[in-house]
């Protein structure tokens, strides 16, 4: 799991106080490195506010003046391509990025070292001397042929951001020598304090089981690709095991089974006794995913990225969500189980504003739990409420989920926002349903509290005045979007600015905050794109090894029929999410599917304007499956951040049960969908 910022432990301590008491005990040069990375990150992390202000004023320009400049466009792109492929080196020396911590946080601080030293150098180091040297060649010749833009009122010197590449990862490799060389140093220096906890054996007895698995599931396929797919897979999960970043392990597990499959091209792995292949891949092929890559740099749909994710964090910053708490809670006071409710709720309005799930956890477990056990709810109530309200914001738009399902499905963003308000709404009605009936039945569990008075005008229009400027703004972003009046990416640059203008009106909006909110916005886009560049060379790897053909006939050759083949699909991504974060299933996994579901004949309403109807529905369903990834144990990130925030009373016990009845109406949600495709295809249909 990322840990995007780092408390300070010594509430009068700064955190830069904590640093610098942390890097007198690090190695000179390494500390050095850091700085160096750190400083130029702290400067492109400010590219945020100019991609902001060219988005405001593409809109400005063509709805006021009735002007419209292409080359506005093309930097907003240049923008997004600078911010995140410098911010993969920014995010690894603050130890941002997402990693499976289910065995990793059991290990001393020793094994981890370990762990991290072999990585860098098995994982990550291959893949940044693929980039920096096929990079700088694909740079090369842009330069040489001093390529410019597409389109003749474009931006010229194309070969500027072609140029970010190879040096992107140079910094990227001087942010993983730092590392490096302290994990080395504090090998050799041992300390004491770094012993305590488990040595490598976990990670040892996970891969040898996963080693077991893979030969048992090689035994049932026959072609050498094949075994190679199916080992290929199990070497990812069990390398996630190890913690080791997720985006790393994606990228170097595909390096590494594209140098196996050209070894058996060659005819030099004979002595395993499997035939030779013809997968045609070799490191000049796997040079091909650097224009991939520079595709996913300058796609104008991931652009809406970190605008979202900048929005939804600076209305966390307003003190929103304070005022809805306040306010809601005297309008429920005197109904039982009224402040799970008024959670629920206020869920529901952060959903539609931010799509951080990390956020809205917890700042709805620090505003909330607190009070919940003052009024004795019962914990796994309370603990259960909130990481599933907290949840919605990764289906309710504007969602960054939605946004990348998108794009990896060449499907409208609009038609997938639109599709999924529903859905979204309808899981929400349950949560308020299931607590409703709840606190009737059990009334220990959500007990109404002592000396509530019952809601008057007062109350009402003090949510009124919490609720309206949120709800105008929200209304502003998707109604945009709805209406046709904006593309996605402009309406998430106009939330973007309208969130901070609502933190100015409320008088939340200093200098620090806009900084916490950059560098936040800054470490959590980056380390998505991070994922996009290793899910870019994995999925390379496993469609040259004929992987999709393999699981496309493995689903097939079930013979289910369209109905139980879609079933079992989204069964399969069910139990994906307990091992797997959504982002590497949207990239990985959903694209392989895309196929399969065409060739179904799956006849889904379209109601005579939607285009891919069929593909629209199948996507909200996976979309509603991989919302209880965030809930289900071990990798359920909800989870971890709840217990971060939550009361000592709270124990993880009582998080896992409190998930159970949300996780099961989460999936009642899935089937209503499932049974009634019109929830998801009506609305995007009647829209336009």
């Amino acid at each position: 799991m990322a840990d995007e910022t780092l408390p300070p432990q010594d509430p009068v301590q700064t955190y830069e106080e904590i640093q610098e008491h942390r890097d007198r005990d690090r190695q000179p040069l390494a500390v050095a490195l850091d700085r160096g990375v750190k400083a130029i990150g702290s400067a492109v992390m400010w590219v945020n506010v100019l991609l902001i202000a060219a988005i405001v004023a593409q809109v400005a320009l063509r709805y006021f003046l009735n002007q419209n400049y292409p080359k506005l466009d093309e930097i907003q792109w240049h923008f997004y391509g600078l911010v995140t492929m410098v911010g993969i080196s920014y995010a690894l020396v603050n130890d941002s990025h997402v990693r499976v911590d289910l065995l990793h946080m059991l290990l001393s601080r020793r094994a981890q070292r370990i762990v991290e030293v072999i990585g860098i150098l098995a994982l990550l180091a291959p893949f940044i001397y693929l980039m920096v040297d096929q990079g700088y060649d694909y740079f090369a010749e842009s330069l040489r042929v001093n390529e410019r833009s597409d389109s003749p009122t474009g931006l010229p010197a194309r070969w500027i951001l072609k140029g970010v590449i190879p040096a992107s990862f140079v910094l990227l490799a001087i942010a993983a020598s730092a590392r490096l060389i302290h994990d080395i140093h504090a090998l050799i220096a041992n300390p004491e304090q770094e012993r305590e906890g488990k040595g490598l054996m976990p990670v040892l007895l996970a891969a040898a089981g996963f080693a077991c698995v893979a030969v048992l599931l090689a035994l049932l396929v026959e072609t050498t690709e094949e075994k190679l797919v199916i080992a290929m897979f199990l070497t990812f999960i069990a390398t996630l095991f190890t913690g080791f970043p997720v985006a790393w392990a994606l990228a170097g597990t595909g390096i590494a089974f594209c140098g196996l499959a050209y070894l058996y091209d060659n005819g030099l792995m004979n002595w395993t006794g499997l035939e030779e292949t013809l997968t045609g891949l070799d490191y000049l092929t796997l040079g091909a995913v650097v224009n991939r890559i520079y595709a996913t740099m300058s796609n104008a749909v991931l652009v809406a990225l970190p605008m979202f994710i900048f929005m939804g964090l600076m209305l966390d910053e307003s003190g929103v969500a304070e005022r809805l708490m306040s306010s809601m809670q005297r309008l429920f006071g005197t109904v039982r189980g009224g402040l799970a409710i008024t959670v629920t709720v206020i869920g529901i309005i952060l959903a539609a504003s931010t799509g951080i799930i990390g956020a809205s956890v917890v700042l709805l477990g620090v505003l909330s739990l607190p009070s919940m056990m003052k009024q004795n709810y019962a914990p796994s109530l309370a603990a259960g409420v909130v990481s599933a309200s907290g949840t919605l914001g990764i289906l309710i738009p504007p969602s960054i989920m939605l946004v990348i399902m998108a794009d990896q499905m060449a499907l409208s963003v609009g038609d997938l926002f639109m599709a999924a308000v529903f859905p979204g709404v309808i899981i929400g009605m349950l949560y308020m349903l299931f607590i409703f009936i709840i606190a009737l039945v059990k009334r220990d569990a959500a007990p109404t509290p002592e000396g509530a008075s019952a809601p008057d005008w007062a109350a009402v229009r003090d949510v009124l005045i919490a609720v309206l400027p949120t709800l105008g703004l929200i209304l502003a972003v998707l109604g945009s979007i709805f209406a046709g009046l904006t593309t996605p990416t402009e309406a998430s640059g106009v939330g973007a600015f309208g969130a901070t203008m609502l933190a100015l009106f409320y008088r939340r909006l200093t200098l620090a905050k806009l900084v916490k909110v950059l560098k936040a916005t800054f470490n959590t886009t980056a380390y998505i794109f991070a994922i996009f560049l290793g899910a870019t060379v994995f999925s390379y790897v496993l469609r040259e090894l004929g992987g999709d053909e393999l699981i496309e006939e493995m689903i097939l050759g079930t013979s289910l029929g369209a109905t139980g083949t879609i079933m079992m699909i989204l069964f399969i991504v069910f139990l994906l999410g307990f091992v797997l974060d959504w982002i590497e299933i949207t990239l990985i996994v959903l694209p392989l599917m895309r196929p399969i579901v065409d060739g179904l004949g799956v006849a889904v309403p379209g109601f005579g304007t939607l285009d891919e109807p069929t593909l629209i529905w199948f996507v909200i369903l996976v979309a509603v499956t991989l919302q209880t990834s965030f809930l289900t144990p071990p990798v359920g990130f909800a989870l971890f951040y709840l217990k971060g925030v939550c009361p000592p009373e709270i124990r993880l016990a009582d998080i896992y049960r409190g998930i159970v009845p949300f996780v099961l109406l989460q999936l009642l949600g899935l089937a209503l969908v499932f049974l009634w495709p019109a929830l998801a295809t009506w609305l995007p249909s009647v829209a336009y």
